[in-house]
């Protein structure tokens, strides 16, 4: 009995540590009973799991209150010894020892944490010797589906649980499930098999290891959401046979970016330029100080300026900093020729013709640049993406939803009929703004406008002949004229008697951007930035330059104004699209006419007004090309079923 007594004393000698400590922070120091905090009203089912290999680590407390004040929030016993508390747990730990507890627990499931309704001390017993499950019959509370990302989170996380019966790996943002299924080479409905389930949580475990022995539990990112970072740089099949200390090697290297995974948008988004300086010393000052007479910058496309509007933009900001700087800077373009080709290759060879400094313009060539800017961290390498918090790079994109607003005022007021075609590119972060902002800005003038929204990334769907099908005669089509063709049909334009009549157009003025950015980098701003921030996202609008409107002659006089003038306040940060109650499709509100929509809203809106006809284009239905961008990049729709697995009625009450 004294060994007995002595780990019993042992076990409460760490509870009371974990009491004094959570005290110390303001923090309940007990148990939480899931009883005293779960809202019946927000519960939309209970599913039986029945058996179960409950992950020690993910059992948060009590069911009920009734024992939740005789642990610590560790699950270690606070009762005295000289009771017959401890006796019981002694006893279960004796009989651990020498037998092996083998009776399931009973638990309930919600939001992926678990809690005890019957074999507290079992657990309590499991957790102090260091075993990393328990066997428990588990019931699974399911909350009503709402926009709240922990929600939409648990949701995608029952679907990975139904195809892979995975419980102990835990994400904190939406899509990443999805996420970790494509980097592991798995299709979204496939069934994992036993050795493929195995293969993972050999990965897992040895990673989870590693994770938290470099203070990975003091992050508010999870275990999962590393890993699934990590499987960004290392594909699948390479990390499973990587060794403990290759991937050691690894997390040193990329440790910082865990780091910024952390932030929200609103902590790594710069708004705005700041004030610069334009003096011509400053480049020989940074020459003097490289030992070069040039500074010498990438650009890489994806496709060639004939094939695309978008890298036409970009060129013509390339050759903008070739007309300001002269011959102080050498620009080269470099396109990826094959398909497959992420990027790397092609920026490898970038660097190796000694550029200083990489700006890859596709979102998908965002994992790519990560790589490379780990493998050269001399050279500074940007990607033309949004969403996408990183400390290694940074990335740029423009607020465009704000010029998209200024069309759609023009939109809904030369639309005789109040109809509107609006062909959108792809279903990706920010995409939805532009569309509800277009939506907003055409309700602004005329309140019966709506918007018949098409997906350009739709096979066997045609633009003509949705606007034939409404008899719509304005249309807000792809922003930019592509390079060597003479159509009029881009921005917004009118069908009048069979002619295309152009009455505005969103444009990216990317040579300020590039040019701002190439001063930051020679007077020494950019490093100052990167004292104030873990992570830089440059986010300009029509403020910063990047993004406006150019309109025609054609628009009556008094829309032009008003247009200019709502142009004017935007540009003084006096007026904003999204500060609003907005009413969605669904016909609930979001928004407040004394506060602007924030970053993170704003960027991953998954909602369309209730101005707007149409829809999400589901994965089928989207060419290849679209597939490939809106895995990586895409938004993730609210699912309206609520479970793909059988259920009962509830028994909360």
């Amino acid at each position: 009995m004294p060994i007995i007594d002595s780990e019993y004393e042992k076990a409460r000698k760490q509870g009371e540590k974990a009491y004094k400590n959570a005290l110390a922070r303001g923090e309940y120091p007990y148990l939480p009973a899931l009883d005293s905090f779960l809202n019946t009203k927000d519960v939309q089912t209970e599913v039986e799991l029945g058996l179960v290999d409950i992950p020690l680590d993910q059992i948060a407390g009590t069911k009920t209150a009734g024992r939740q004040n005789a642990f610590a929030c560790n699950f270690m016993p606070l009762i005295p010894i000289k009771s017959e508390f401890a006796l019981k747990w002694d006893a279960l730990f004796r009989y651990q020892l020498e037998e092996g507890v083998k009776d399931p627990i009973i638990a309930y499931e919600f939001m992926n944490r678990y809690y005890v309704l019957e074999g507290n001390k079992r657990v309590s017993v499991f957790k102090y010797l260091g075993a990393y499950s328990i066997e428990g019959y588990v019931t699974r509370i399911v909350p009503k589906l709402t926009e709240d990302p922990q929600v939409r989170v648990f949701y995608e996380y029952m679907e990975f649980y139904r195809r892979t019966a995975i419980n102990y790996i835990r994400f904190t943002r939406p899509g990443s499930y999805a996420a970790l299924v494509r980097e592991c080479g798995m299709e979204p409905d496939h069934i994992w098999t036993e050795e493929e389930r195995a293969d993972f949580s050999s990965l897992y475990l040895r990673f989870q290891k590693l994770f938290e022995e470099k203070g990975g539990k003091k992050l508010s990112i999870s275990c999962g959401d590393a890993l699934l970072f990590m499987l960004r740089l290392h594909p699948y099949p390479e990390m499973k046979h990587m060794t403990a200390a290759q991937i050691k090697s690894s997390l040193d290297k990329i440790w910082k970016e865990f780091a910024v995974l952390q932030e929200t948008p609103e902590e790594s988004l710069v708004l705005d330029p700041g004030e610069g300086s334009g003096e011509a010393n400053l480049f020989l000052r940074f020459f003097a100080g490289t030992g070069s007479r040039q500074l010498n910058i990438a650009f890489i496309h994806e496709k060639p300026a004939s094939e695309s509007s978008w890298v036409y933009a970009h060129e013509l900001g390339r050759m903008h900093l070739e007309q300001v700087f002269g011959s102080k800077v050498r620009t080269t373009p470099y396109f990826i020729l094959s398909e497959p080709d992420s990027g790397e290759s092609v920026i490898d060879e970038a660097i190796a013709d000694g550029n200083h400094i990489v700006f890859t313009t596709g979102e998908r060539m965002l994992d790519a640049s990560l790589k490379m800017a780990l493998k050269h961290p001399s050279v500074k390498i940007l990607n033309c993406s949004v969403n996408r918090p990183l400390s290694t790079i940074r990335t740029y994109y423009g607020r465009m939803y704000e010029a998209k607003f200024l069309a759609g005022m023009i939109g809904g007021a030369m639309a005789e009929n109040n109809r509107i075609a609006y062909a959108a590119a792809y279903p990706i972060y920010g995409s939805l703004a532009e569309i509800n902002a277009f939506a907003l800005g055409a309700a602004m003038t005329n309140p019966r406008a709506r918007v018949y929204l098409h997906w350009n990334c739709e096979t066997g769907s045609s633009l003509d002949e949705l606007i034939r099908e409404h008899d719509i005669s304005i249309v807000s089509d792809t922003d930019m004229m592509r390079p060597g063709t003479q159509s009029r049909r881009f921005g917004l334009y009118q069908l009048r008697d069979g002619r295309y009549q152009n009455l505005a157009a969103p444009i990216w003025n990317w040579g300020i951007f590039y040019e701002k950015i190439i001063r930051d980098i020679v007077s020494g701003s950019w490093k100052n930035e990167k004292k104030s921030r873990k992570a830089l996202n440059y986010w300009w609008g029509i403020s910063g330059g990047i993004i406006d409107l150019i309109t025609s002659n054609r628009l009556p006089e008094g829309l032009a104004k008003l247009t200019q003038i709502i142009r004017r306040e935007m540009y003084q940060d006096m007026y904003h699209p999204f500060e609003r109650v907005i009413t969605r499709q669904d016909g609930t509100k979001i928004g407040s006419p004394e506060k602007d929509l924030d970053a993170e809203e704003i960027i991953t809106m998954n909602w369309l007004c209730d101005s707007v006809i149409g829809a999400l284009p589901s994965p089928e239905t989207m060419n290849e090309q679209a597939r490939k961008l809106v895995e990586v990049h895409g938004v993730i729709p609210i699912r309206k079923e609520v479970l793909t697995v059988p259920v009962r009625p509830t028994l909360v009450t």
